[in-house]
């Protein structure tokens, strides 16, 4: 029997609540399709820090390496002051884990509601492939004469050559085993950002020549921005530097129905990765068994795929469609027509039926 050692951090705010229903539709299909599962549970996050004053301990980022992957439900405190946590949970994990991809599948579920008119399922199925440990979250950069009339802030994109290489090897790749369009579209802006992206571009092209089945294309980011909303079916994988990255991927979460489905990876294809919603810890709603679990869930799935259980993953997203086919047409929190664990309950017995 494949076995797998998951950590677990759950985090802030409802990200423990939707943790546990990922775990339960994980749990569910381990038990149909004969792997386990077994989880440890770490309590980084906002109440930890308020309590010792540590973010993470220095012994966290080597004892992670020692799992098969980290599954997270949500980062942000409403009394830590934003940028703590997030930097020193999340982008150190990123950084010193080497997940150097953030993979974000963006696709339209059935009967979830699409703000793009004349738009459905059928028009919207991409992913992106977005560089996770270099440009402008680096941190590279400083002041100059802070807190003066004349004060000067620099921050600096760092792109080495390794590093988007990597990243669009790595895509490259995945386009190849998606195998649904066989179109990779770099996304930059090589008409202002003449550095950076003669690189990305340039090593983009030499790498396409090695994948003659692909089709190499290439959009300015504002285009693909626009694009996005009105031609969202012309892309199969895109592939970019980590800020444009970051905005082109919750425009994408916006366009498949909101932060509620929106799933994501921070991979390192040669160690450990990291699977989470999108979503934040929304504080609000902590305790009141309102929020909607589907994307915490979604990433679960992301996770099987990457562990190589890919069966049980196609019958999980097999599963969430089921939900939000016939269930749950709003996915805002309060407003699915159920509770967060009504709604895992909902997906776990699919999964186990289907």
């Amino acid at each position: 029997m494949d076995s797998y050692n998951i950590a677990v951090i759950p985090g802030d705010g409802t990200g423990p609540e939707v943790a546990r229903e990922g775990i339960k539709v994980l749990d569910a299909l381990a038990e149909r399709f004969g792997f386990k599962l077994q989880y440890a549970e770490f309590d980084f996050g906002g109440d930890r820090y308020l309590k010792t004053g540590e973010v993470l301990p220095d012994s966290a980022v080597s004892e992670l390496k020692g799992f098969d992957a980290i599954y997270l439900g949500a980062i942000g405190h409403p009394e830590v002051k934003p940028g703590i946590l997030e930097k020193g949970i999340l982008l150190r994990l990123r950084f010193e884990l080497d997940q150097y991809i953030n993979l974000r599948p963006v696709k339209l579920y059935p009967g979830v509601d699409c703000p793009l008119k004349g738009k459905g399922p059928e028009h919207i199925d991409f992913v992106v492939v977005r560089e996770n440990t270099e440009g402008l979250y680096a941190g590279a950069g400083g002041f100059l004469k802070k807190g003066t009339p004349d004060e000067v802030a620099v921050q600096e994109s760092v792109n080495t050559r390794k590093g988007v290489e990597r990243c669009v090897r790595y895509a490259f790749e995945y386009c190849k085993q998606r195998n649904r369009d066989n179109k990779l579209t770099l996304c930059g802006k090589t008409n202002v950002l003449t550095y950076a992206f003669d690189l990305w571009e340039r090593t983009f092209n030499e790498v396409a020549k090695e994948y003659p089945g692909i089709r190499a294309d290439y959009a300015h980011v504002d285009a693909i921005a626009m694009w996005f909303v009105k031609n969202p079916e012309w892309f199969d994988v895109i592939v970019t530097d980590n800020m444009f990255g970051d905005i082109i991927t919750d425009l994408g979460a916006m366009i498949q129905g909101g932060m509620g489905i929106a799933a994501g990876g921070n991979i390192n294809p040669e160690g450990v990765s990291m699977f989470e919603p999108i979503g934040g810890s929304a504080p609000r709603y902590t305790g009141k068994n309102v929020i909607n679990p589907l994307a915490a869930i979604c990433a679960g799935g992301m996770m099987l795929e990457h562990l190589g259980q890919r069966e049980a993953a196609d019958v999980l997203e097999r599963a969430v469609m089921e939900v939000t086919g016939k269930h749950i047409r709003d996915l805002g929190a309060g407003r699915m027509g159920m509770s967060t664990s009504e709604a895992g309950d909902l997906v776990a017995d699919y999964a186990q039926k289907l």
